[in-house]
């Protein structure tokens, strides 16, 4: 059993509780050309749309359908707007507001939710509904294959009580150490904003102990949402990002990051919307959950697999991005290879649109993908995990998968299985495990290189650069008996090597296109898939000579296509009685 204060001192058992997991959740998507509105008395829509039945389910006194992402479209586009990058995303940010007031949240006695989605999808003015199995923080999870037999941040407080001061335990944080073992975070502490400075952070999850004493600089505390009071796993979720940096206990990686928290004490989708209000462009989300996929049921949390492959979450994972917000999700503790095909079929009530996201083609969330690899061999005086980087057999992989962290022996705030004693405030941990500690470390990663970024005035990485950044650098993936480099988790970061790639540039110049615009005309190309983050200039030469006055006028207009690329439209205008034959140059000047 895993004590924890009371009132009055004394302690009390405390295992993990259902705080620490949310609700099934039903999610019903209204058809974009219903124009029905649903509030907590009942549903109404124009056109003389039948919705006497939704009418009768929305004010039934066990039934609340609340908007998931809000109702006012307007309001949608101002907070999408808000912020200091425009949307970004794959649709005009009208298109996004119009479908994200569509989604609804029917909060129902559970045993009645399969029910009420099946009632829904036959309605006229339903586009889909469907149910979300409860989410979960990353805990307690076998794999068939597993050689040993060790649940997963299950500890109790065993550790020695607190003494007066806190030791040092920075050198127990060996995940803080040059590559290829760590990610070489005391190298980013020598530079300028090398700790995260001017870097906001939100994790998303259930519950925090702010209170800690190594967590008491640069904590924004819970920002939305209630949290709960099952916090050992949040507490050392903080720990690793955000640790105080003095000379007791743990140091962050980015400890001068300044972190805050949403609760799932609400919707899952509408935490993560609210964590990217409270964001702009290049600050961080963790997503620190993950839930029962399809190939779920074989106990613990086999089976397990990151949200974004629900649509409502996929939304709100996008909303973020679509902002400039980096949202790192940990891929999930469920042994699964995310390139399977199972993934492919949409779960019954599924929207039209929906695509299995994990295939990054017709739908990418956008967000890096975080699984759990083996620390080096002697953590700890431990050598039970395999080789250094390989694939922790409870982590998920697969081609989506872009990084990965110490899935095992982080030391970190909480639990007190290092630290322990009466007070919480004081508990320290040396085991902290799964994609739940390797995505702590990526955020703290990413924090560093923007605090560099935003020191030297540079741009910050946007959600696509980080991705691209991550997947070219760092120590590689290695081979485990059973779990080849093929099941990838990918690199794990090497700040010693990212910020360098970070804050590269180059320059060049040349000939994209050439070709003839008739006399008179005004013509129009376009040339797309340039890196959004390269800044390029057009010049438009004419290649026929006739002297005597100007013979084109040009203007370059531009589309951001996606969060990663851009599209150059180059209209040309010929301002003689002839035929011009020109060329398009550019000149990148850098990034």
């Amino acid at each position: 059993m895993s004590p924890s204060s009371n009132d009055n001192g004394t302690s009390r058992p405390q295992r993990r509780s259902d705080e620490a997991r949310g609700r099934p959740e039903l999610i019903a998507i209204v058809k974009p050309d219903a124009a029905v509105r649903i509030t907590p008395s009942g549903a109404v829509a124009d056109h003389g749309v039948d919705v006497g039945r939704l009418h009768e389910l929305a004010a039934a006194s066990d039934i609340t359908m609340t908007p998931l992402f809000g109702a006012d479209e307007a309001r949608l586009l101002a907070r999408m707007r808000g912020g200091p990058a425009a949307a970004l995303g794959r649709r005009p940010p009208e298109e996004t507001a119009s479908r994200l007031t569509r989604f609804y949240h029917v909060d129902a006695p559970e045993d009645r939710l399969a029910e009420l989605a099946a009632e829904l999808l036959t309605l006229d003015v339903i586009d889909s509904a469907y149910v979300k199995p409860a989410a979960e923080l990353a805990e307690a999870v076998r794999s068939p294959s597993a050689t040993v037999a060790e649940p997963i941040n299950d500890m109790a407080p065993t550790g020695p009580d607190a003494p007066p001061a806190t030791p040092d335990f920075t050198g127990r944080q060996t995940y803080l150490d040059p590559a290829p073992g760590g990610v070489d975070a005391r190298y980013a502490w020598t530079l300028p904003g090398g700790r995260g400075a001017g870097v906001r952070v939100v994790d998303c999850e259930w519950g925090w102990r702010f209170s800690h004493e190594d967590l008491l600089q640069n904590q924004g505390g819970v920002v939305a949402g209630a949290g709960g009071s099952d916090t050992n796993h949040g507490t050392a979720v903080l720990g690793e990002i955000s640790g105080d940096a003095n000379a007791s206990g743990i140091t962050g990686i980015a400890a001068d990051a300044v972190i805050s928290a949403s609760s799932f004490s609400q919707p899952t989708a509408t935490a993560i919307q609210a964590a990217a209000d409270r964001l702009g462009a290049g600050d961080v989300i963790l997503l620190e959950i993950h839930r029962p996929g399809p190939n779920s049921g074989g106990g613990g949390q086999q089976g397990f697999i990151a949200v974004e492959w629900w649509p409502d979450d996929y939304e709100a994972i996008r909303y973020a991005v679509d902002k400039g917000v980096i949202v790192v999700e940990a891929a999930g503790n469920g042994a699964e290879n995310l390139d399977d095909a199972t993934y492919d079929t949409p779960q019954p009530g599924f929207p039209s649109w929906w695509h299995n996201p994990f295939r990054r083609r017709e739908l990418d969330s956008g967000a890096v993908l975080v699984g759990a690899g083996a620390p080096p061999p002697g953590t700890h005086d431990r050598n039970v995990w395999g080789p250094d980087r390989s694939r922790l057999d409870f982590s998920n992989y697969g081609s989506c998968v872009d990084t990965q962290g110490w899935g095992r022996e982080v030391t970190s705030t909480g639990y007190g299985d290092l630290q322990a004693g009466s007070d919480p405030d004081f508990w320290y941990t040396d085991t902290f495990s799964g994609t739940s500690s390797a995505s702590p470390i990526v955020v703290g990663v990413l924090a560093c290189v923007q605090g560099v970024l935003r020191e030297q005035g540079r741009s910050l990485l946007s959600p696509a650069r980080a991705r691209e950044v991550l997947r070219a650098t760092g120590s590689p993936q290695q081979d485990a008996p059973g779990r080849p480099a093929t099941q990838r988790i990918g690199n794990r970061p090497d700040l010693r090597q990212l910020i360098p790639a970070a804050l590269a540039t180059a320059s060049w110049t040349g000939v994209q296109f050439r070709d003839t615009v008739a006399a008179g005309r005004t013509d129009s190309w376009f040339t797309h898939s340039w890196p959004a983050h390269w800044h390029v200039l057009w010049t438009v030469v004419p290649t026929s000579p006739q002297p005597g006055a100007p013979q084109l006028r040009w203007n370059v207009r531009v589309e951001r296509a996606n969060d990663a690329t851009a599209t150059y439209w180059i209209d040309v205008t010929n301002l003689v009685g002839d035929p011009v034959d020109f060329e398009a140059r550019y000149a990148v000047l850098g990034w």
